[in-house]
């Protein structure tokens, strides 16, 4: 089953905060991949509500569908493959490691919904301490900044992603994961 742990810190950034981290590492628009997140749920929301989210990454042509569940520290991911072009609006979990989550998850595999999709435009940076991902997201008629920094360790990742806030003068804003922000923005468009 391929799973990982992800610790990972956010922070949403103005256009101003998110070019001038661009232009200091020297990011240009080809260093910029376009990736699509394509969001499930059932109709009462029952992996929100569990603080979980499932949704399939269109990426470089190929489709990765991937659960996203609380963990001791960081969030579990489970990934599986998709071999198939998915038909979103009709989509169903096939079987295999993610549909074994959800069924232990005790979510009804067949009550999961297409919500809609988000497109971020992403670059990637190494760093000392961790990874550094720059993201500019379009979705329902809004688009965002965010500055994303993945750790292996939390405490360590912690300090350094607020080193980094510190260096470039940007305050530390409360930031939600991009499903939970795709989810309010659907919510104020019905």
């Amino acid at each position: 089953m391929a799973q990982e742990i992800e610790i990972e810190f956010k922070n949403l950034l103005t256009k101003n905060e998110f070019e001038k981290l661009t232009q200091a590492y020297q990011l240009d628009n080809e260093d910029f991949v376009l990736q699509e997140n394509h969001y499930f749920d059932t109709k009462s929301f029952a992996l929100k509500h569990k603080g979980a989210a499932l949704r399939i990454r269109k990426k470089n042509g190929r489709y990765v569908l991937t659960l996203k569940e609380p963990a001791a520290v960081g969030l579990l991911e489970t990934h599986q493959a998709l071999t198939e072009v998915p038909e979103f609006e009709k989509f169903i979990v096939p079987a295999g490691p993610v549909q074994d989550q959800l069924v232990q998850l005790e979510v009804d595999c067949e009550a999961i919904r297409y919500f809609g999709s988000l497109a971020t435009n992403r670059a990637e940076k190494e760093s000392e301490k961790g990874l550094i991902v720059l993201d500019h997201s379009r979705y329902l008629n809004k688009e965002d900044f965010e500055l994303e920094f993945e750790a292996a360790d939390w405490d360590e990742g912690k300090l350094a992603f607020e080193k980094l806030l510190q260096q470039f003068s940007i305050p530390q804003r409360e930031t939600k994961n991009k499903i939970f922000r795709f989810y309010e923005q659907k919510r104020k468009s019905l």
